[in-house]
């Protein structure tokens, strides 16, 4: 299994530079962060840093969206990064919630996502595609690589990652919820011929280590408001007894207005719906030990890269901790 960071791009900039270095001195292979430029700032110009600094950490956004920037800059972005730094991107990318939405937006649909990921990957591994209705290619690109690792709850979503994307982000630690969202994705793979071990499978959640679990909960709530998000669209479009699993739907019933001001953030008071049964399903918390069994039952579900989430008042502890979860698990 391979492990990578969740970071937001807060100021100073020079701090999630860093903590990707330590990340990566711990075994940490992959760094990502939030892509929602309103409430953080911009990434891109970051990941040259990270990059910089770093030997051979993979970088990327957890998750950009097809609407916030023309495909053809979002490729560029990601193909002038592979030209300095050597094929060391990886594009996560969903529909868009608070990049979008904090800008009066409302998340892209299926159909563009589809096609955002077919001209972005094209154009950043320099091929000709099909954009804006005339053939665009980017000539300076070569030997470009792009794997587009597509997030994903809901069935038709599922079935688009398997038809089409490298990898699957699924953002929740829940092994009920995993073992769903990966069958369904390998299932529409074998359905259009494709070969569903050639796809990683991803699981972002936060992550917490130490034994006070009730400062924990209070610590990562944040997370269930922010898988609340994409949730109650998911109700909205299939309703309360439709074929999402209840395990991932039924929470959000007592769910009200959300502010993105307090988006990602420990405390924020728009997750106080969140049940403590949700924290403890979706967030991995307690002793070091207790992490390790989470994640071998996720690897046995087909989970190849287990991302986490670093939002709250023990970071460097748990990133620390990390790395010797790490050497354990062989990652």
């Amino acid at each position: 299994m391979d492990f990578g960071v969740v970071l937001q791009t807060d100021p100073p900039a020079r701090a999630v530079i860093e903590t990707m270095r330590a990340a990566e001195d711990g075994g940490f292979r992959y760094g990502w962060t939030f892509d929602s430029v309103v409430l953080w700032q911009e990434p891109f110009v970051i990941y040259s840093q990270i990059l910089e600094h770093t030997k051979s950490m993979t970088v990327g956004p957890m998750v950009t969206n097809p609407s916030t920037r023309d495909w053809s800059v979002t490729a560029s972005l990601f193909a002038t990064l592979n030209d300095m730094f050597g094929n060391r991107t990886v594009c996560g990318i969903g529909r868009g919630d608070s990049a979008r939405r904090v800008i009066g937006r409302k998340p892209a649909g299926l159909s563009t996502l589809a096609d955002a990921m077919r001209v972005i990957k094209g154009l950043a591994e320099g091929r000709e595609v099909e954009h804006h209705g005339v053939p665009v290619r980017i000539p300076w690109v070569r030997d470009g690589k792009l794997e587009m690792w597509m997030a994903a709850y809901g069935p038709k979503a599922l079935k688009l990652v398997g038809e089409q994307a490298d990898g699957f982000i699924l953002q929740t630690a829940d092994p009920a919820i995993a073992r769903w969202t990966i069958g369904s994705v390998r299932e529409a793979a074998r359905t259009v011929g494709r070969d569903p071990e050639e796809i990683t499978m991803c699981v972002a959640a936060p992550a917490y280590v130490g034994d006070d679990v009730a400062h924990q909960r209070e610590q990562l709530r944040w997370f269930g408001g922010m898988v609340g998000n994409h949730v109650a669209d998911l109700v909205a479009r299939y309703g309360d007894s439709g074929p999402v699993p209840k395990a991932l739907t039924e929470y959000v019933k007592g769910r009200e207005d959300y502010d993105y001001s307090h988006h990602g953030r420990a405390g924020n008071p728009s997750a106080d719906y969140v049940p403590d049964a949700i924290v403890d399903r979706f967030c991995l918390m307690g002793p070091a030990s207790a992490h390790v069994e989470r994640l071998e039952e996720l690897r046995e579900i087909g989970v190849d890269h287990f991302a986490v989430y670093l939002m709250h008042d023990e970071k460097e502890k748990t990133l620390q901790k990390y790395g010797e979860v790490i050497r354990k698990l062989g990652g």
